[in-house]
């Protein structure tokens, strides 16, 4: 499925981003929307979930679902 994403203006950096830049940005600001890229790669590919699934994988991360234990 092709997503229009020319209207992802507002891409969000976490603020516990590092100083070398090795982040992730979102944007929110698409309908029914979140995009995920890679900070570094501002032109290249961009994943995309419904705000559920976003919703759903913050979630799991506040929670450590997703710790490694290392």
């Amino acid at each position: 499925m092709d997503v229009d994403l020319s209207r992802a203006m507002s891409w969000k950096k976490s603020s516990f981003s590092n100083g070398g830049g090795a982040c992730v940005e979102v944007a929110t600001n698409l309908p029914g929307l979140v995009g995920v890229r890679d900070s570094k790669d501002k032109d290249g590919p961009v994943l995309t979930f419904t705000p559920e699934e976003w919703h759903a994988f913050a979630a799991g991360i506040r929670d450590g679902q997703f710790d490694l234990g290392l």
